[in-house]
């Protein structure tokens, strides 16, 4: 067991916390989020080549801007390299490589335009797809995508916090719902400085987070609890010290096996669960370091200022 003066350095570990969640506020209030289409509606023309036709990015988005232009849209856009395999006749299963071009409208004439613009090019650097496909998200749906995911972030927060006040005390729920979301801001911080876009993925790879966080942040309380009871002459300073030092290598051992799934899937994946990936590589380490160094000093504080309120 580790014999880490944890409690001794919460002042040093509060103070970085606090700049970096003042960071992420900052970021989020003058930056704002970048939503993704599940959010602000939209299309996706997805366009997919034979593995060795080189379609070169500049090329596409010169021809996306052209086309937009001349319907008078400013709806903005993104590209998307994917990779894909198909049945060829003649070929069985071939390789295909292609472009996701993903615009903010649903107006038709933009989609007909790109449409027209790609599957019938009069640019000859362009050449025609194998295979093409346009999905479109309307606008109510994306509504009610984003009332759907508050709610069940909301309700999850509210669930937890009332098992804790149940299982624990009231206390440990405040604590462990603050260290929660410290780490759920900063991780859109860093989603808001890196302008990484929120969608679906995203939202399920934070409420897995917010699990995943919660989950820690019980094994370190529910040895506190223990310990109040079998040291009881030791004050509560050195019950969480101890209490933390005794979890510190479970919770070093599981983040660590947790983490390195998600380094693999971030490389192996790459761009298309990126944001995904990095919202788990971001809970996973936030939620680590939330657990020791923000959750107890918090109820810590909480048990003091409640003793002493009481003495009076």
């Amino acid at each position: 067991m580790t014999q880490f003066d944890f409690m001794g350095k919460a002042k040093f570990f509060g103070l970085i916390s606090f700049v970096l969640f003042l960071g992420s506020i900052l970021s989020l209030v003058l930056l704002g989020l970048r939503p993704g289409i599940d959010f602000t509606g939209g299309f996706q023309l997805t366009l997919l080549y034979p593995a060795g036709v080189s379609v070169d990015s500049q090329t596409v988005r010169t021809q996306v801007e052209k086309a937009l232009s001349e319907v008078g849209s400013k709806a903005s856009f993104y590209l998307q390299r994917i990779s894909a395999e198909r049945a060829v006749e003649g070929a069985g299963q071939a390789n295909l490589e292609g472009i996701v071009i993903t615009v903010r409208t649903t107006e038709e004439a933009v989609v007909e335009k790109l449409r027209q613009a790609f599957v019938h090019p009069e640019n000859p650097s362009i050449p025609q797809p194998f295979e093409y496909s346009v999905t479109t998200i309307g606008a109510q749906i994306s509504r009610e995508i984003v009332n759907r995911a508050w709610q069940a972030i909301l309700v999850a927060l509210a669930g937890m916090l009332v098992y804790i006040a149940i299982r624990f005390r009231l206390r440990y729920g405040i604590a462990a719902i603050l260290a929660l979301v410290h780490d759920v801001v900063l991780t859109l911080g860093v989603f808001s400085v890196f302008r990484l876009e929120i969608n679906l993925p995203v939202i399920a790879a934070l409420l897995t987070v917010v699990g995943y966080s919660i989950n820690d942040t019980i094994i370190v309380f529910d040895r506190i609890r223990e310990n109040l009871r079998l040291i009881k002459k030791a004050s509560l300073w050195e019950v969480i010290n101890r209490s933390v030092n005794q979890t510190l290598t479970r919770t070093i051992n599981t983040s660590s096996t947790t983490l390195l799934p998600i380094v693999v899937l971030l490389i192996v994946a790459g761009i298309a669960l990126r944001e995904f990936t990095v919202a788990m590589a971001c809970g996973v380490i936030f939620g680590t370091y939330s657990s020791i160094f923000i959750a107890s000093p918090i109820l810590y504080a909480w048990t003091r200022a409640a003793e002493r309120l009481r003495a009076r």
